[in-house]
């Protein structure tokens, strides 16, 4: 199921945007206050690692900070955010590769289903497919799974993650429906390594 992770108000970001370069703290404040929640969020659906979507999240804040006056007064900051944390994640990623006995957080959050609480066999079920999906997810090349999370999780439209991207908006089309055909097969795969794990262990 999925959730709006954030409720964008572009014409306050703007205002205080213009304030944190005019030297306003509490407009950085107010722009911190509004946006870690969401950009963990995406960093930690990216990175599955409570830790490191913290720092990404941070260092992305930072940066916006570090950068206030190079932006323009009337940038799109929801824009300038979501590009340079996926720019980040992409970073972290290639580490992850060149270190990989650095281990990852699978720790994906049970939800309640239509407020009836579950049986331990249906909260084991549902585990195993959130996180046979967020497995699944994590294994898409990057420019798709960027974009399938910032078009699901984040509920963005084509022409937004297109600019987050540099992509045209048929080409984020496009992205969307091979990540998904890409995960479909994904999830398949390890149904069937999870069908031969059981049969094993039997």
């Amino acid at each position: 199921m999925v959730h709006p992770t954030h409720n964008p108000d572009p014409a306050r970001d703007l205002a205080d945007l213009r304030a944190l370069q005019a030297g306003s703290e509490a407009a950085l404040n107010q722009l911190v206050a509004r946006w870690e929640r969401p950009l963990f969020g995406f960093a930690w659906r990216y990175v599955h690692n409570t830790a490191d979507a913290r720092d990404l999240a941070a260092e992305t804040l930072v940066r916006l900070y570090q950068h206030r006056a190079r932006l323009s007064p009337d940038s799109n900051v929801s824009a300038w955010l979501f590009t340079t944390l996926v720019n980040l994640c992409r970073n972290h990623h290639r580490w992850k590769e060149r270190h990989p006995s650095a281990t990852l957080e699978q720790a994906m959050a049970n939800e309640e289903q239509n407020g009836e609480s579950l049986t331990p066999a249906a909260m084991l079920e549902q585990n195993e497919t959130l996180d046979a999906l967020a497995l699944a997810i994590d294994r898409l090349p990057h420019d798709l799974k960027v974009t399938l999370l910032l078009h699901h999780y984040e509920l963005l439209s084509y022409r937004e993650i297109g600019k987050i991207t540099n992509c045209s908006e048929r080409g984020v089309e496009t992205r969307l429906y091979r990540a998904r055909q890409r995960l479909r097969g994904e999830l398949a795969d390890l149904r069937a390594e999870l069908g031969r794990a059981g049969r094993t262990s039997e």
